[in-house]
C-alpha cells in the first residue's frame, strides 16, 4: 500500500488514548490507522488522509475529543486584511444555530470589507428546480441526491458504481457560487460560511471549478469572531429565497420535492454517517439486481441534517433549538401570496410552474457538474483468500471459530475487517484483544511449566540443603565441641602457665638469694687472702728468726715453710674461688636475664591464652546462634516443601 501521511483535513490531537472508537464508527475500512507513540509507547489512532471522506463520525464518537480539523478562517481573514475582494455564501443553517447574532456577525464581516452577503438557500431553490427539471425530463429514476460532500467523496472513492446514480447537478452552495459569478457577475473571491467540514474536499475538488476559495466552518469562525470581537450595524443577505431554507433539516430536499411534484412520488430518506453508508452498499446491489428504486435518494451523512453539521459548534450540537429556530424559517418561507413558488394556497403542479418561471432565465447546463471514479486513488486494498489467511494465522486466528470471534473491541465490526485492516498497513495483531489474551495464555502456560520447572528444582535444592543443613549442623556440633575442649585446654594451660609463672618467680629469688651468698664468699675470700698474706708475712718472720737461731732454730723453720706453703695455698685457693665465684655470677647474671624473658613470654602467652579463651566463648555463642537460624531455614525449607 502507500505510504500513510497525515495531511488531512480531520486529524489526530494530542489527547487521543488509543480506545478504537473511531474506528468503530468509521465507514471507511482504512481512514484510521493504528500507531505507538514514540514517547509513552501509547496506542494512537491517526488519521489515513488520502482514505478519509472526511464524515466527522469520529467526532461523535470520541469521548476524549481526541479530533480536530483544519478549515480556512485564519486564511479568510488574512487575504480580508491584506485588501483581497472577498463575498460571502451563506449556509441557512447559520441563522439557525445563531438567530440572535446572525445579522451582527454579517454587519461584522461587512465592516471589515466583506463585499456580498448571499443565502446558499437561494442556491437551494435553484438545486431544486434543477433536480426535478433533470430527473423528469431524464426519466433519472433512483437518482441519488448530492449536497452532502463527505457522501459524494464515498461514492468516488468507495461506490465508484454509484457514480452513474449520482444527480449530476451541484449542490447549493455550488449553484449560489455559479449564480454570483455568472448572472450576477462577482469577480470577487468567495467564502463560504459553513457547518461542514467536508465542504473543504468539494470546494478544491476539479469539478467544481474554484469558484469558491474558502470554508469557514460555523465552529472555527465564531471562535474568531468572538475572539477578535467582530461585530457590527445588523445586515442582512442580498437575496430571497423559499423552502430552500430548509435544506439543513433532514428530509429538507425531500419536503422540496414533495412540495412541487406532490407527495405521490416515492423519495427514499436516509441520515447518519452508520446508516448512510450501509445503505448505499445495499443500494449498489439492488442496482445489480435491477430491483425496484424510489424516484431519489434524499441522504444525508449527519444524522440530525446540516443543522448539526459536522463543523458546527459542540455547544450547539447538544441543544434542540436549531430545529425551532429552522421551523420559524420554514413558516416565513411558505408565503401565503398567489402565484408565488413556496405559497401555500398552490397546488404542487402550480407551485412548479412558478418555480420554472422564476428560474426560466437559468440555463441549467451552468448548474450540471460531473464526478470522477478516485478508487484508483486510494490506498487500500481487499487481500485474497490466501492473503486473509496469511493475515489470520499471524493473528494466531487458526479456526473458522477463531476467525469469527467478532467481538468489536479492535474497531472493527468483524475479524475479517481487522485482518483486512491489518494487511493494509493500518492495524496490528496486537491489537487485537484475542490476539492479546491467547497471548496472555501462552505466556501463562509458560510461567506455570516454569513455576513447575521452578519447583522440581526447589524440591531437589530443599533435599540438598536439608541434607547439607544436616552435615552443617553436625559440622556445628562439632565445631561447639572442639571449642569446648579448647576452651578448657586453654584454661588448662593458662593454669600451667601460671605455676611456671610463679616457678620462674621463685627461682628469680632463689638467684637473688645466691648472689647474697656468694658476694659473702667473696668477702671471705678477700678475708681469707689478707689472712694468707699476713700468715706469708709472718712465715718470712719466722724463717729469718731460724736463720738467726742456727741449729736450734731449723726445726721452727720447717715450720715457717709450711705455714709458708700454706698460706700460699689459701691465697690460691682464694683467688681460684673468687674466679669461680666470677663466673658463678656471670651464670647467674645470664639466668636471671632470661628468667625474666621467659617470665616476660609467660606472661605474654597467658595474656594470648586469655584472649583465646574468650574468643573460644565468643565462637561458641556465635555457633549457637548459626545452629539456631540453621535450624530455623530449614524448617521453613520444609513449610516450604510442604505447601508447594
Amino acid at each position: 500500500m502507500n505510504q500513510i501521511t497525515t495531511n488531512t483535513l480531520v486529524y489526530t490531537n494530542e489527547k487521543c488514548q488509543g480506545c478504537n472508537r473511531c474506528i468503530s464508527v468509521c465507514p471507511v475500512l482504512t481512514a484510521n490507522y493504528s500507531v505507538t507513540d514514540g514517547h509513552s509507547h501509547n496506542q494512537r489512532i491517526e488519521v489515513h488522509s488520502e482514505n478519509c471522506i472526511s464524515c466527522g463520525s469520529c467526532f461523535d464518537a470520541c469521548e476524549h475529543k481526541a479530533r480536530s480539523f483544519y478549515d480556512d478562517t485564519e486564511q479568510f481573514f488574512n487575504d480580508l486584511r491584506q485588501g483581497e475582494r472577498i463575498s460571502i455564501i451563506l449556509a441557512p443553517a447559520f441563522e439557525a444555530n445563531y438567530p440572535d447574532q446572525y445579522h451582527r456577525v454579517l454587519g461584522g464581516l461587512k465592516k471589515l470589507g466583506v463585499n456580498h452577503i448571499l443565502s446558499v438557500s437561494f442556491g437551494a431553490d435553484i438545486t431544486t428546480w434543477a433536480y426535478i427539471n433533470y430527473i423528469t425530463k431524464n426519466h433519472f429514476k433512483g437518482g441519488i441526491s448530492q449536497p452532502c460532500p463527505a457522501v459524494v467523496n464515498y461514492i468516488e472513492h468507495y461506490a465508484p458504481a454509484l457514480i452513474r446514480k449520482l444527480v449530476p447537478i451541484h449542490s447549493p452552495m455550488m449553484c449560489t457560487a455559479i449564480y454570483a459569478k455568472k448572472y450576477m457577475k462577482i469577480t470577487d473571491k468567495l467564502a463560504f460560511v459553513s457547518p461542514c467540514i467536508a465542504k473543504k474536499t468539494e470546494i478544491t475538488d476539479p469539478n467544481t471549478k474554484g469558484y469558491v476559495s474558502y470554508n469557514l466552518t460555523f465552529d472555527h469562525l465564531m471562535e474568531y469572531v468572538r475572539t477578535h470581537n467582530i461585530y457590527g450595524t445588523p445586515t442582512k443577505d442580498e437575496v430571497s429565497y423559499g423552502l430552500g431554507s430548509i435544506y439543513p433539516m433532514p428530509g429538507g430536499l425531500k419536503e422540496n420535492v414533495y412540495w412541487f411534484c406532490g407527495e405521490d412520488v416515492a423519495i427514499r430518506q436516509v441520515e447518519g454517517e452508520k446508516r448512510a453508508y450501509e445503505f448505499l452498499k445495499d443500494y449498489q446491489k439492488r442496482i445489480q439486481r435491477n430491483d425496484k428504486l424510489p424516484f431519489m435518494v434524499d441522504i444525508l451523512n449527519c444524522e440530525r441534517g446540516c443543522l448539526y453539521g459536522t463543523g458546527i459548534e459542540e455547544s450547539k450540537s447538544s441543544s434542540e433549538d436549531n430545529y425551532y429556530n429552522i421551523e420559524e424559517i420554514k413558516a416565513r418561507s411558505k408565503k401565503n401570496q398567489a402565484f408565488h413558488p413556496f405559497s401555500k394556497i398552490l397546488s404542487p403542479k402550480q407551485r412548479l410552474w412558478c418555480l420554472n418561471r422564476r428560474f426560466a432565465s437559468l440555463n441549467i447546463e451552468d448548474f450540471m457538474r460531473t464526478y470522477t471514479d478516485k478508487s484508483a486513488s486510494i490506498s487500500m486494498r481487499m487481500p485474497h483468500a490466501s492473503e486473509l489467511d496469511s493475515v489470520f494465522n499471524q493473528m494466531k486466528k487458526h479456526t473458522p471459530d477463531e476467525r469469527s470471534i467478532n467481538c468489536g473491541a479492535c474497531g472493527y465490526n468483524n475479524c475479517s475487517e481487522m485482518a483486512s485492516a491489518i494487511f493494509n498497513g493500518c492495524n496490528t495483531p496486537t491489537n487485537c484483544i484475542h490476539y492479546i489474551k491467547n497471548e496472555v495464555q501462552e505466556f501463562s502456560l509458560q510461567l506455570e511449566e516454569q513455576n513447575r520447572r521452578i519447583l522440581r528444582k526447589n524440591e531437589e535444592m530443599s533435599h540438598f540443603i536439608a541434607e547439607d543443613f544436616e552435615t552443617l549442623n553436625l559440622s556445628i556440633d562439632g565445631m561447639l565441641q572442639g571449642n569446648a575442649v579448647n576452651a578448657e585446654e586453654s584454661s588448662a594451660i593458662s593454669s600451667t602457665m601460671m605455676k611456671t609463672s610463679d616457678f620462674c618467680g621463685i627461682l628469680e629469688t632463689s638467684f637473688r638469694d645466691i648472689q647474697g651468698l656468694l658476694d659473702k664468699l667473696e668477702k671471705n675470700n678477700e678475708n681469707i687472702e689478707k689472712i694468707a698474706n699476713q700468715t706469708k708475712i709472718v712465715s718470712l718472720n719466722a724463717t729469718v728468726e731460724a736463720a738467726r737461731s742456727g741449729d736450734a732454730g731449723k726445726g721452727f723453720a720447717v715450720v715457717a715453710d709450711e705455714v709458708k706453703d700454706l698460706a700460699e695455698a689459701s691465697r690460691t685457693m682464694a683467688e681460684q674461688s673468687n674466679r669461680n665465684r666470677t663466673e658463678i655470677v656471670e651464670g647467674i647474671r645470664i639466668l636471671m636475664s632470661e628468667t625474666e624473658e621467659l617470665t616476660h613470654s609467660i606472661a605474654d602467652i597467658n595474656d594470648r591464652l586469655t584472649n583465646l579463651a574468650a574468643s573460644t566463648q565468643e565462637v561458641l555463642a556465635e555457633a549457637d546462634v548459626v545452629k539456631g537460624i540453621s535450624g530455623t531455614v530449614k524448617e521453613r525449607l520444609e513449610d516450604l516443601n510442604q505447601h508447594s
